[in-house]
């Protein structure tokens, strides 16, 4: 495998570092909140020249979420990271997306659009494709179902309306929320997404199920038709 050059300016070594300027002293001296993702990403390294891998990783993937979806044999590229520092890389990124798509307990409530993005925000605002879902809403606001119906580009015309609602009536429900991500990070509803909810919306008031909001995520961003009034007579 090919490895990148460093770029061409200068670098220490970790042990010439001052103690105090270390990574893991850093981390335990400062604590894990305190320091900079420069200096987390060099903890996990643990590398010769783990400060300079790290500046190095954020310059050619610019973020935490580029390093997540580079490949380790692209990581690996970067002259000095080996499959074991890459691989470690990948596991602990990995281990922080799953802690933050573990679901709430059971019976989660939705009060705010604020409350269903923290809800789905880890698992949606990272995906690929579009990923359109619809939460089934007790009468207290309670969710009951997370389904995700469809994958892939959301158009009115491939949107089912019976298929929307069909958690909600077999479970007697008091409403439903339906959300879907935009992968270019951009949650700004295009005009089918204001169409698709003005459909959903019209055939809920005709079965008494009511369409609450209708939520786009993007990255780390979200917007609320309703509170937008798009869609929503």
């Amino acid at each position: 495998m090919k490895q990148l050059a460093f770029i061409d300016k200068p670098y220490h070594a970790v042990a010439d570092l001052p103690p105090s300027e270390r990574p893991l002293r850093r981390l335990r001296d400062a604590g894990v909140t305190a320091i900079s993702i420069k200096e987390l990403l060099a903890c996990l390294l643990q590398t010769k020249h783990a400060t300079h891998h790290a500046e190095e990783l954020l310059v050619r993937f610019k973020d935490l979420a580029g390093i997540f979806h580079a490949r380790e044999e692209e990581l690996c590229e970067i002259y000095g990271i080996g499959p074991a520092s890459a691989a470690r890389l990948k596991a602990a990124l990995e281990c922080g997306k799953r802690l933050m798509m573990a679901r709430p307990p059971d019976r989660y409530v939705v009060r705010s659009p604020a409350d269903i993005a923290q809800l789905l925000m880890a698992e949606m605002s990272h995906l690929e494709q579009e990923h359109f879902k619809v939460l089934t809403l007790s009468t207290r606001n309670q969710v009951l179902a997370d389904t995700t119906l469809y994958i892939g580009c959301l158009n009115a015309s491939h949107i089912r309306v019976a298929e929307v609602f069909r958690e909600a009536v077999k479970r007697n429900a008091a409403a439903i929320i339906v959300v879907h991500n935009h992968p270019s990070g951009d949650p700004t509803p295009s005009p089918e997404d204001v169409e698709v909810t003005r459909q959903i919306y019209a055939a809920g008031e005709m079965i008494d199920v009511e369409l609450l909001d209708h939520l786009v995520i993007g990255q780390q961003r979200f917007i609320s038709l309703r509170e937008r009034g798009l869609g929503f007579n």
